[in-house]
């Protein structure tokens, strides 16, 4: 609801400098359409049109789109990465690059899944500028949709990439302690994993990683 009031005001400060711009100076009354736009969508497809249209922070004015989620609407295997990648902006693709496509294959080869048959999203929908990492304000700004994605696909199991996933997500900072484990987080299982990204450059974690991932095929 936070964030639907921030958007409702945002578009009214773009109409009141619009009046501004051709001469005027004072408006009494000024009323927001609350039958388009701002309606809480009731669809997932809905709520990824939201997401595609989001101006709730300033990445909107940067970005090239909004990468909404991919996959099973009814998925058991939920995963959330953090933030969009450079590979991932350009190719619109949640599986581009070395770091997609072995993320794919912990999916095909050892869950034994499809990628059609998971969902995967980001924590932060659009890639932050100059690649850095999205600001807490930017996470604050999305969450609301990530927590929605979550209600409406109800999966058995949450993945989470990489340490900044799982702290913004869960808001424990042990994410070393906590790894691999199987935590229980509102109505699913939570289990935290290293980031692709992360294995391509530390090889030697690829062994334990292929644990996790058993255990997120147990769960499933």
């Amino acid at each position: 609801m936070a964030a639907l009031k921030s958007y409702q005001n945002l578009v009214l400060l773009q109409n009141l400098y619009r009046l501004k711009a051709i001469g005027f100076e004072y408006i009494e009354h000024f009323n927001i359409n609350d039958k388009t736009n701002y309606e809480t969508p009731n669809t997932l497809q809905a709520l990824s049109q939201n997401i595609t249209s989001c101006h709730l922070c300033d990445l909107s004015k940067s970005r090239t789109q909004s990468m909404s989620g991919y996959g099973n609407e009814n998925a058991e295997l939920f995963i959330i990465d953090y933030s969009v990648s450079q590979a991932q902006d350009t190719s619109n693709s949640y599986y581009a690059g070395r770091s997609g496509e072995s993320l794919k294959n912990m999916i095909e080869k050892v869950i034994h899944l499809n990628i059609e048959d998971v969902f995967i999203t980001h924590a932060v929908k659009c890639k932050p500028l100059q690649s850095n990492k999205p600001s807490p304000s930017e996470y604050n700004s999305c969450k609301n949709y990530l927590f929605s994605q979550l209600e409406f696909i109800k999966p058995k199991v949450i993945v989470t990439l990489g340490e900044d996933a799982y702290t913004y997500i869960s808001g424990d900072s042990n994410f070393e302690n906590v790894r691999g484990h199987v935590i229980d987080y509102k109505e699913y299982k939570l289990i935290p994993i290293y980031h692709p990204q992360y294995l391509l450059r530390n090889p030697e974690l690829k062994k334990i990683t292929l644990n996790d991932l058993k255990t997120i095929k147990s769960c499933l």
